[in-house]
């Protein structure tokens, strides 16, 4: 017979209780973070837009506010950006912030000392649904590992034989000494009942004074056969009472010994067959193992990640979802794509020129067709930062390129976003099959060395692709911003280059 632990329904309300109360922490904790972290990144989104929209808000270009504000609303935490001017009469509401809750930063912007007008940015709050998403995995940990606590004391908890026999043996005891003062209480009952008859009867002679001596005697004799009989009585009761608790103590313990075998036996059976199966199945996981382990090795030895490099190319290439440009007329097609290849020549000569830049040289002279452009930068000696440049590029054209796109879009003309990729020579074929397998619109891509990653880790910050199912992917790095030195360089090279189209133009 298998006893339950004691209390297990209390022990698990309180494993119940502990795991709410950790769930609670942790989703607290997670807000705060989350909110921290959010503040933070508004603050340089807002800082990042004043700078870009500084001249245009001066100017009060409303199309390139909306160009620039709908750029920075298609973050998943920007729900809302209200630029106004110095009068406070608003220029561009951009976003959906009255359908949603959230944070607002505010910030004025200046030219000197004159003010110019003011940025205010939404951002969304973040639910407690959302944090337990995104935290499912430990929410689910702790509620196994309560489990699990759970069973294990229902387990490690239940009453062993000793404990099972000794409270055996406190019951007997307890039902003895309960017997025993019943009988005592009981001949105690008897011996006065006879005391008070006898006292009635020595009453009876004295009062008739008729009663003969032998009448007295027959009398005496009958009551003390009383008094011997309830005592038989009495001791024949305590007698087998004894040997029914005897009976009874005997039954119980060979009752528990014979479930407690049957326990140990059933045990033994239920380890050998768990054994043997984890036995089986280790088998077949330890060959998966090995090769898993044969393909990460074949991988490696496909792209060194401490590799040499003297030279970065950076690869252009259209967001064209549906063909749209193949289905395009010659007559419209050659003068978007001549346009494309004016814009990446100019950024390069401008971008080239700055003085971080110092000894990158461009080899090719770089022209648009259906499948993009590409750049080849050069290192002309071993302090130049060659993958900075690279990633410079690559983010200068995009940021060009966003201008262009979202002006044409506005005078419905034909135009398409761009994605980036940034690598070094030798790596180039594999990433232009990672820009058209995983590459996102208005994207870049880095797969560079550790020492082309260690030149941009000062000024840029990236981050590695989620769930990457090849070597390349696993290499891969996104770009995810840049310092506000960089950011700024690039802005002003920007700048540069739209005002070079424009004298151009006119």
């Amino acid at each position: 017979m298998t006893y339950l632990a004691p209390r297990q329904g209390l022990f698990a309300i309180i494993l119940l209780v502990s795991f709410c109360l950790q769930t609670l922490l942790l989703v607290i904790s997670t807000d705060q973070q989350l909110s921290k972290s959010r503040a933070l990144k508004g603050e340089q989104m807002v800082a990042q837009l004043i700078d870009e929209a500084r001249l245009s808000l001066e100017n009060k270009d409303r199309v390139s506010l909306s160009v620039i504000a709908n750029r920075y609303t298609s973050e998943q935490d920007v729900t809302r950006i209200l630029i106004k001017d110095n009068n406070d009469d608003v220029l561009v509401p951009v976003g959906n912030a009255p359908m949603q809750q959230g944070d607002t930063i505010r910030q004025i912007a200046t030219k000197g000392d004159a003010v110019i007008g003011s940025v205010a940015l939404t951002l969304k709050d973040i639910s407690k649904g959302e944090i337990i998403a995104m935290q499912w995995p430990f929410v689910i940990g702790m509620l196994l590992l309560h489990l699990l606590l759970w069973l294990i004391y229902g387990y490690l908890a239940r009453p062993t034989k000793e404990q099972i026999n000794a409270i055996s043996r406190d019951i007997s005891e307890l039902h003895r000494e309960q017997f025993r003062q019943l009988d005592q209480r009981g001949s105690e009952r008897d011996y006065q009942r006879s005391d008070y008859e006898g006292d009635r009867r020595a009453a009876d002679i004295e009062t008739t004074q008729s009663t003969a001596d032998n009448t007295t005697n027959a009398d005496a004799s009958a009551a003390v056969r009383t008094l011997n009989i309830h005592g038989a009585v009495n001791s024949y009761i305590r007698g087998q009472q004894g040997a029914t608790s005897a009976d009874a103590d005997t039954r119980i313990d060979t009752e528990h010994d014979l479930d407690i075998s049957n326990g140990i036996k059933d045990d033994v059976d239920a380890t050998s067959k768990a054994d043997s199966a984890h036995h089986t199945e280790d088998k077949p996981s330890e060959t998966g193992h090995d090769q898993s382990i044969g393909k990460a090795a074949r991988g490696s030895a496909r792209l060194s990640a401490t590799r040499t490099f003297d030279s970065v190319r950076v690869q252009i290439v259209f967001h064209d979802e549906f063909n749209m440009l193949e289905r395009l007329a010659p007559a419209q097609r050659l003068p978007y794509l001549a346009l494309c290849t004016q814009l990446l020549n100019q950024a390069t000569t401008e971008l080239l020129k700055q003085p971080l830049l110092l000894g990158v040289s461009m080899i090719n002279e770089p022209s648009f067709d259906d499948k993009g452009a590409s750049v080849l930068l050069k290192a002309d000696n071993s302090h130049a930062k060659v993958a900075l440049a690279g990633v410079m590029l690559g983010k200068l054209y995009l940021m060009l390129n966003k201008i262009i796109h979202d002006k044409h879009i506005e005078l419905s003309r034909f135009a398409l976003p761009a994605k980036a990729g940034v690598s070094d020579d030798a790596q180039s074929e594999a990433m232009m099959h990672l820009l058209h397998g995983i590459g996102k619109k208005e994207q870049m891509l880095i797969l560079l060395p550790n020492a082309g990653l260690k030149q941009i880790s000062h000024h840029v910050q990236v981050q590695s692709i989620m769930r990457p199912t090849t070597v390349y992917e696993r290499e891969c790095a996104i770009f995810d911003g840049g310092n506000d030195a960089m950011i700024q360089r690039l802005a002003d090279v920007r700048n540069a280059v739209l005002m070079v189209d424009n004298q151009e133009v006119s």
